[in-house]
This record gives structure tokens, sequence and C-alpha cells, in this order.
């Protein structure tokens, strides 16, 4: 029994020191932080603001890889293929870890047990506009419109919160809109406003500083507590009870990364996030802050978001591609 309780006591010693040695060699260089985006996306600029403050903590550039394209697949493949040290991370959204899983029908990933989450940053709030020359001023215009005119309108879809959020529109207004799909977030709004698409629900890091400057219209956000990035414009739920939809944004490693590794990471995101500086630049970008404590915290938040997003698209009847 004495000789057990021995082994035992040098197989946990050992397991702590393994773990506080891959913990004080981590960083052993560079950290690539892929975006499943395209560079101007709001995913790319928050991970720009946060990836340079935690290269300053981890005493190692934080590098941004954007990997647009294919909803977020194309991001996916390049951190499965790459070592799980966490010197290789992904900042992504629920397009890859929430929605995916009920809009692709032969997903080459597990969002659960393919990655290892590390800490959710926080939320990115969603508008429904309009081409500012547009004579449609309210949500509930929009839908008389959509209704009086079936066919005629179309969204611009280039992510999976756009696409929920449009289809669910049209589907608990019972109107004829039609989506139109986009690689990357600044074009869609860029043919926004030349009209080629009538509507996008488009994400206020992209496209807050050109709602705030009237270069197109805000008709209601996405969220049903509202956005303070846009204090005026009220929530689609005042029009369409119970809508609410906002896209979250967090940092995973591959799978099996160490646990001293994630336990340093989050460490450091905590410190990051907690940073007035980077708090008010995320603000200016249309980006609220609301990090997880723990790993653990998030990996509940995930899995709670992966069943959530599939209500959404089963309710809206989208099918899967």
């Amino acid at each position: 029994m004495k000789l057990k309780q021995w082994l035992a006591g040098v197989v946990a010693s050992l397991a702590v020191a393994g773990g506080a040695w891959a913990q004080a060699g981590y960083p052993s260089g560079p950290v690539t932080l892929i975006v499943p985006f395209a560079a101007g996306s709001g995913t790319d600029a928050v991970a720009r603001a946060v990836g340079q403050k935690l290269g300053e903590r981890l005493k190692q550039p934080v590098v941004v890889d954007n990997r647009a394209g294919a909803n977020a697949q194309i991001a996916v493949a390049a951190v499965l293929k790459a070592k799980p040290d966490g010197q290789t991370l992904f900042m992504t959204t629920n397009t890859s870890h929430s929605a995916n899983p009920w809009l692709v029908k032969s997903l080459k990933y597990d969002p659960i047990k393919d990655f290892t989450p590390i800490a959710r940053v926080g939320e990115l709030p969603f508008a429904l506009a309009v081409n500012a020359e547009s004579t449609i001023k309210s949500v509930q215009e929009l839908i008389d419109y959509a209704k009086a005119h079936p066919g005629k309108l179309s969204y611009a879809t280039p992510n999976s919160t756009s696409l929920v959020a449009s289809e669910t529109l049209r589907f608990l207004t019972k109107t004829d809109i039609v989506g139109v799909p986009y690689k990357s977030s600044p074009q869609a709004l860029t043919d926004l406003m030349g009209n080629q698409v009538q509507m996008y629900v488009v994400d206020l890091g992209s496209g807050g500083s050109m709602l705030k400057a009237g270069k197109v219209r805000a008709l209601g956000v996405t969220a049903a507590k509202g956005s303070s990035q846009l204090p005026g414009v009220p929530a689609i739920a005042k029009t369409l009870p119970g809508f609410d939809i906002t896209s979250w944004n967090g940092i995973f490693a591959p799978a099996g990364t160490p646990p001293a590794v994630v336990n340093r990471i989050n460490t450091e995101l905590q410190a990051v996030l907690a940073d007035p500086e980077v708090q008010k630049q995320l603000a200016v970008i249309g980006f609220e802050v609301w990090p997880t404590k723990t790993p653990q915290e998030f990996a509940k938040y995930v899995a709670d978001q992966l069943q959530y997003w599939g209500k959404l698209v089963k309710q809206a009847d989208i099918p899967a591609q």
C-alpha cells in the first residue's frame, strides 16, 4: 500500500512539474491567430485588437491569419492541421461552432471534440440595414413592403448570423425575400450601399461607421436587449416578439492542447479584456466585451449555443447545403 501511495505521489508530482514546464516554455515563438473572415470584418478587427495586447503579455507577436471562405470551413481546416501546442489559436464565432453543424450537410469537423475552448471574448451586435435612399424607415415598413412585393427584396448573407437572422425574419413574417451569398462582410456592405441588395443584417464591427454616418440605415438590432452602440435603434423584437439573435466571439485551440497552456492563455486573455484601453478600442467598432472566466465555462456556453442555433435553423426551415 505504501509503495502504491508513493508511486501515486510521484506521478502527481511529475504531472504538476510537466504542466509547469509546459506553461513556462510557452510560447516558444510567434503565435498564429487564425480568423475565418476577411480583413475588414468585425471578427478581424477584434482579433487584431486583442491579438496585439495578448502578444505583449505573452512576449511574442500574435500574427492574425485571415482564412476567409466556405462559412469558416477553410479556417477550420487550417486549425485542425496545426499542432496542439498553443502556437496556433482560432478566433471564431457562432458561424463555425453553432450554425455550421446545422447548415452544412457533410461537415468535416466536430465543433466540440475537435477544439479546446479557451475563452469567450464577447458579442458583436448585428443590425438590420437598408440602403440610405430607401423609402423604408422601420422594420414594420420593411415587412409591409416585402408582403406587397414578393420576391423583390434580396438580402446579403456573408455569414451565418446574417443568414439565420434574415431567414428567421422571412419565416416569422411569411414573406418572400431572396438570399444572396457573399464571401465577405465588406463586399456585402458595399453592394447594400449600391442597392445591388436591398437589406443586410450587418455586424457593427464592419458596418458601424457606415450606419452612424448615414451611408446605410439601421431599422432594428437583432439582439432583444438592444445595443448600446445604436441606442436610438429599436430591437427587431419590438416588432417581432421573441426575435433574439446575436453573434458570439471566442478563442479556441486545437483539441489536445495541454491544460497548462490553455490556462496560461486564458489568464492572459482575462487581463487583456479587463484593460480599459482594449475595451474602449473594441467599443469603437461596436464590440461588447463579455468574457467567460474559465475554459470550462466557455465549453458549456459553446455546447448550449450549439443547441440554441439548432432550434433557430430548424424553426426557420433553413436547408443544409
